[in-house]
């Protein structure tokens, strides 16, 4: 990650409802859309997070239906930033370490196609710079990296029960079991990453 990441790391964040005018978005899928919203959200630069379903066949899917697998549609999160405080490389190299990019179609407990590893890219640079990170980061896991990288279908957003999930729903027996800990966990590399970027 570039040096300015460990300087918005280092600061205070203030998110809010809409981002700059230069703002950037991307699509990531990686499991429960509790839990990737909730990762995303506490990332420096970041100033929007949707929850919300995409890369399937139905259309304006609800979250009952893309729960039987059968729409083909992902559990993803629409991520609005600031690519002055946080690049899309930066994203996706935090990506890997918010959920298991090495096990098919599962997070966890959590099994089907809609909780499969996935970027959706909205141009060539994000989708040249995702293969790129996985490249880089494949020895680190083994070479298992089986996240997929495709252009961006049409995203919905789901419901607004499932927006801002684990800010709103701290005592939920989900959040706290597995949410919380995910999002403890990634705090904990944030803060590694700013120690050894303030090492160099």
């Amino acid at each position: 990650m570039k040096a300015h990441l460990l300087f918005a790391l280092m600061s205070a964040v203030t998110f809010s409802a809409a981002g700059p005018s230069s703002a950037e978005t991307a699509l990531f899928g990686g499991g429960c859309f509790w839990c990737v919203e909730g990762t995303f959200q506490i990332v420096p630069g970041v100033t929007k997070v949707v929850s919300g379903y995409a890369g399937g066949h139905v259309k304006n899917p609800t979250y009952k239906q893309i729960c039987t697998g059968e729409t083909g549609h992902a559990e993803v999160v629409q991520v609005t930033f600031d690519p002055a405080k946080v690049t899309f490389r930066d994203l996706v190299d935090l990506f890997w370490h918010m959920h298991d990019p090495t096990t098919l179609n599962r997070q966890g407990h959590d099994s089907g196609t809609q909780y499969r590893s996935v970027i959706f890219t909205t141009s060539e640079a994000q989708k040249k710079d995702a293969e790129a990170s996985i490249a880089a980061h494949q020895k680190e896991f083994g070479g298992g990296i089986v996240t997929e990288v495709k252009a961006q279908p049409k995203f919905y957003p789901a419901e607004d029960s499932h927006q801002n999930f684990v800010n709103d729903n701290p005592n939920q027996g989900y959040v706290c079991s597995v949410a919380k800990p995910k999002i403890e966990k990634f705090k904990k590399k944030l803060a590694e990453i700013a120690a050894k970027q303030g090492k160099k």
